[in-house]
């Protein structure tokens, strides 16, 4: 860094080393990993222009940029698999299904085999030059992306599927997915099965439950009481996709998120990582609410 130093403090600096200067600067950023995640979480977490981050940083806008971009490659290279296979979350076996399925069961769930909450969320973005139609969503009256997410009631998601088009529908993205294959390979076992919840967006499956339907309520009315107690409990998954939009505000603000100039489903994928490591950490109001530890973040991360 002294060199980096010293040649900054040069009185003669032309356009070209001022170049230099910035590449000199960035590889050492890129070299020490911790300062390029704090350039990539405050990049995320503050939703101003990138060029105001140069008076913060000390960085050019250009700098900055392929700093952030190279940082969420590295992350996403190395720990995306966490959230595209559940397979690959090697904490999340038989013992850790049990204990969640009896927090949840514990806060009033009717069945003592549900693990988890599926669900999609929307995210707007800045209206596309291209593919308007693919990315607009009637129900919402938005261009958006749309992100399948499996939470856990310690407030980790374990699962991240993007990012589809807005118009796509939520039973579409989950059969496009292959999220049911590795349903079948982690939360099946001999004498018990594992499954988890959703909305009526949903079809009905094994591993696979959702609310009962209106015809189904009026030929038996007491499902309706089922209907209202799972109602409460998946609340709790709109509290996971709020926290990552509270740590990140970045990702709130559609004007940010330019499809073909940016990758937008990385950022996202990104921000849910060092969100799931930030419930590591210092804990969530899911885990509060159910009364459940984390993993450690070494256990999350693999280490």
């Amino acid at each position: 860094m002294n060199d980096i130093l010293d040649f900054a403090l040069l009185d003669t600096v032309s356009d070209d080393d001022d170049d230099d200067l910035d590449d000199m600067i960035m590889n050492y950023v890129l070299r020490d990993g911790v300062n390029g995640l704090c350039i990539l979480l405050r990049r995320l977490a503050c939703p101003n222009r990138l060029g105001d981050l140069e008076s913060v940083f000390g960085y050019s806008y250009a700098a900055l940029s392929e700093i952030m971009n190279t940082a969420m490659e590295i992350i996403n290279d190395n720990k995306g698999h966490l959230l595209q296979n559940l397979g690959s979350n090697r904490w999340l076996n038989e013992e850790k299904l049990r204990v969640y399925s009896e927090a949840i069961h514990i806060k009033g769930a009717p069945m003592n085999n549900l693990w988890a909450f599926i669900d999609g969320t929307v995210r707007p973005i800045c209206r596309p030059t291209v593919n308007q139609r693919a990315y607009y969503s009637g129900h919402k009256r938005v261009h958006c992306v749309k992100y399948q997410s499996l939470l856990c009631p310690d407030g980790i998601i374990v699962s991240l599927k993007c990012a589809y088009p807005g118009a796509r529908h939520d039973a579409g993205i989950f059969r496009e997915s292959g999220l049911y294959e590795e349903l079948e390979e982690i939360t099946v076992f001999p004498n018990r099965r594992y499954v988890i919840y959703g909305d009526q967006g949903y079809g009905l499956r094994e591993l696979l439950i959702r609310p009962f339907s209106q015809n189904e309520i009026a030929i038996n009315p007491e499902r309706q009481h089922f209907n209202n107690t799972m109602s409460v409990l998946r609340v709790s998954v709109e509290w996971g996709f709020s926290k990552i939009i509270t740590e990140f505000a970045f990702l709130d603000l559609k004007k940010n998120l330019m499809l073909l100039l940016q990758e937008v489903g990385t950022m996202y994928s990104v921000a849910t990582l060092l969100t799931n490591c930030h419930t590591c950490l210092h804990s969530s109001q899911q885990s509060t609410y159910f009364n459940i530890q984390p993993p450690t973040l070494e256990q999350y991360l693999g280490n």
